[in-house]
């Protein structure tokens, strides 16, 4: 029998307050943004294709449920995801959403482009790059490599890799990982170093997934 009384309804309206505030898209995108490093209203609505004011509001709903913080800096107001338990369940509701809706796939592979990059999950990375055989690449933004990566891994942004692609030794597999499994840049990375016959593969997942599955990082400020 159904337990009607109030304190367990307000319990659970409390929980779907959290819900809610991870039911819109564009704070999704906001949280993914703030898993790889801080940032500031300005920066994010940039980013997330928003004007401030809209940037600023989806803001309040996630700071109300305790999933982001803020902090001032100067004179910037600088907001962060609340805690590595909120990365952990962003990233628990990406592996749930992929495995259980054949949308999520399908929305997937029309983000991403015609599945023709070949991927090594973490083990294999880590084996290839202790064995000496290959050589990890960031594409990230430059900010975000110097929030947390990859030990060993060098940076290449996605946006300079075609005129930095010299740097690259030709006789080592080259791997690159960005920010996590539904990011573009490591795709497009693989393509373009495929094209310039490198050996080049991707992380199947990201810096997200490195984090959450309790890899070390470097250059971590926390």
């Amino acid at each position: 029998m159904t337990d009607p009384s109030p304190p367990r309804s307000a319990l659970f309206g409390e929980l779907a307050r959290v819900a809610k505030a991870l039911g819109n898209d564009k704070r999704l995108e906001l949280v993914d943004l703030l898993v790889q490093r801080p940032r500031g209203v300005v920066e994010l609505a940039e980013a997330a294709g928003l004007n401030v004011t809209t940037a600023s509001a989806h803001l309040q709903v996630l700071k109300q449920v305790g999933l982001v913080a803020a902090v001032r800096d100067g004179t910037t107001v600088r907001h962060h995801i609340a805690s590595p338990d909120v990365a952990s369940l962003y990233g628990r509701l990406l592996a749930v959403a992929a495995a259980q809706s054949p949308a999520v796939d399908a929305a997937a592979r029309r983000y991403l482009g015609s599945d023709d990059t070949e991927a090594v999950d973490r083990d294999e990375l880590m084996r290839r790059v202790e064995a000496g055989q290959a050589i990890v690449v960031d594409v990230r933004p430059a900010e975000e490599y110097a929030a947390g990566h990859i030990p060993g891994a060098i940076s290449i942004p996605m946006a300079e890799l075609a005129d930095r692609i010299s740097e690259l030794p030709a006789d080592l597999d080259v791997v690159a990982y960005c920010r996590g499994v539904y990011c573009a840049f490591s795709h497009e990375a693989v393509r373009l170093l495929t094209a310039h016959g490198f050996r080049a593969f991707r992380l199947s997942d990201g810096i997200l997934e490195w984090k959450v599955n309790g890899h070390p990082l470097a250059g971590d400020p926390s």
